[in-house]
């Protein structure tokens, strides 16, 4: 075998050993440390990069752990979408690690040991090919999230840290009985073979598989930020610490992987007997959680909160979009998702930076301010000099604020605007292309204003803050992932048509099927 046929194993056994590695050795060697971690997230950029070359070439990877063949066997599956997200999350896990090598890695024991398990959980759900690793994968991705989520001190923190403790081991219960109850019925848990007995209606129990992939469902909606389950996101993800909040950008794309995946594999097009995957309460969930996620961005007081409320808007909006079972809707999706992706990360990664030289409780103070007018016009500054360190942050900003927003020049409204354009093909309600017309464009406006509101706050209105000091370190990994958004930007033409191939392969998976179960 050559290397290239290692390639669908290598995103989980590099930051797995990674991970190890830095369990051994001892705290005081923390620059060892960052550069073993550093090294592997390039290395799985490295990967990330080959393996979606090679799935231009050969569609769909089958690896065989321990060459046993699926069913009996453990498989890895690569296609065109699993290698987005593996290249994906090598991206955001670089940026994440290289903006806490200034101070947030020495905040407490193990993070970069944790940042690597985390890595290795969500690359093994995005290959695995059968739904008990998948919740093995899915448990050591949230193990190390808990470690992350409390990582550093301070009493919000430990408090929104253990509500994400709570209510993401009951998605995993919930996960656990949806998977006990679908292989009671089917015998199986590889994906293939389970989509083979769906089509072929060789079931002992179809009621109780239904059962089992409805519990299933709940739990990957929980991860995914569904509202109303997704009251605990907003209080966990502003109370972690930047480079955590980054890496956390992703864990919500996994859930809706997850129901993405499975929906199409099990309920897919060619599959005989089968319902759409697309389930119009899906549909309305999804367009009630965009607009909760405009709501609470619109009430935030705080950046933090305003960028943990974003999530939940693109969350929404990617929930909608896949239950509508539209192939070209779902391909504007993908792209929209991994420029959100982008765009939220680099935003995490700023909050921190313009938080920094603000003082506690200056938010309330300007709310209360405007709201009673206590300012004094004749003293007011007439003008005020911007250091260079405020003038990058605010260009940056308002980078963030223009992808979130999805205007134009950006790659945001390149996504955007392809949903809008998928979403009047033949075939989709009118009532639902409308709806989802204005929660776009609303959501957008939104956006608008919560973001200007704040960059007006931070960095033009005239307040005793002290200018931050930023570090080179903790400022590259922002103009890195602003610069890929602008890259996605110039070349939106060969990612969309990525992304629209792979969500073909989607909503056909004959060839996934095919090459799952006939690899011997």
């Amino acid at each position: 075998m050559t290397a290239q046929d290692h390639l669908a194993i290598l995103p989980i056994l590099l930051p797995l050993a990674a991970g190890a590695i830095n369990l051994i050795l001892a705290e005081r060697r923390w620059t060892l440390k960052a550069a073993i971690s550093l090294g592997t997230a390039i290395s799985l950029i490295v990967v990330g990069v080959a393996l979606t070359q090679r799935v231009g070439v050969q569609p769909v990877i089958v690896y065989r752990v321990g060459d046993w063949a699926a069913p009996f066997g453990i498989v890895l599956v690569a296609d065109r979408l699993s290698a987005a997200m593996v290249l994906l999350t090598a991206v955001l896990g670089t940026a994440s690690i290289v903006f806490s090598l200034a101070r947030s890695d020495r905040a407490g024991p193990r993070f970069h040991a944790l940042v690597q398990f985390l890595l290795m959980g969500v690359n093994g759900a995005f290959l695995t090919g059968d739904l008990f690793n998948l919740f093995v994968f899915f448990e050591v991705m949230l193990t190390a999230s808990y470690g992350l989520a409390l990582h550093g001190s301070g009493i919000l923190r430990v408090r929104a840290g253990l509500h994400y403790i709570t209510m993401n081991l009951a998605a995993s219960l919930l996960f656990l009985i949806g998977v006990s109850l679908i292989y009671a019925s089917a015998g199986t848990l590889n994906m293939a073979d389970l989509a083979r007995h769906w089509r072929e209606g060789a079931l002992a129990n179809r009621a109780l598989y239904e059962a089992g992939g409805a519990v299933l469902g709940i739990a990957f909606l929980m991860k995914a930020g569904m509202w109303p389950l997704c009251f605990w996101l907003p209080a966990s993800y502003s109370a972690s610490s930047a480079p955590v909040g980054a890496l956390f950008a992703i864990l919500s794309k996994v859930g809706v992987y997850a129901i993405l995946r499975i929906g199409t594999l099990f309920l897919g097009a060619d599959v005989a007997a089968s319902p759409s995957p697309g389930t119009p309460w899906l549909v309305v969930a999804g367009m009630a959680t965009l607009a909760y996620g405009g709501l609470g961005a619109l009430a935030s007081q705080s950046l933090p909160r305003l960028a943990s409320y974003s999530v939940l808007m693109s969350s929404g909006t990617l929930l909608a979009a896949i239950a509508i079972d539209n192939v070209s809707l779902t391909g504007a999706a993908l792209y929209y998702l991994v420029v959100s992706a982008l765009a939220l990360a680099a935003f995490f990664l700023l909050v921190e930076l313009v938080e920094r030289g603000r003082r506690p409780g200056a938010d309330i103070v300007a709310v209360t301010a405007e709201a009673f007018t206590t300012r004094n016009a004749e003293t007011e500054d007439i003008g005020t000099a911007i250091p260079a360190a405020t003038a990058l942050l605010g260009i940056a900003f308002a980078g963030c604020a223009v992808m979130l927003a999805g205007l134009p020049p950006l790659a945001g409204f390149v996504g955007k605007f392809a949903l809008l354009n998928a979403l009047f093909q033949p075939g989709i309600a009118s009532l639902t292309a409308w709806a989802m017309l204005g929660l776009l464009v609303g959501s957008g406006f939104i956006t608008v204003i919560a973001m200007g509101r704040t960059g007006v706050q931070r960095f033009w209105a005239s307040s005793d803050a002290s200018v931050p000091r930023v570090r080179l370190v903790e400022f590259a990994p922002v103009v890195l992932l602003l610069a890929l958004c602008a890259a996605l930007t110039l070349q939106a033409g060969p990612s969309m048509r990525y992304l629209d191939q792979a969500a073909q392969d989607l909503y056909a998976p004959g060839r996934y099927l095919g090459q799952v179960l006939n690899n011997r």
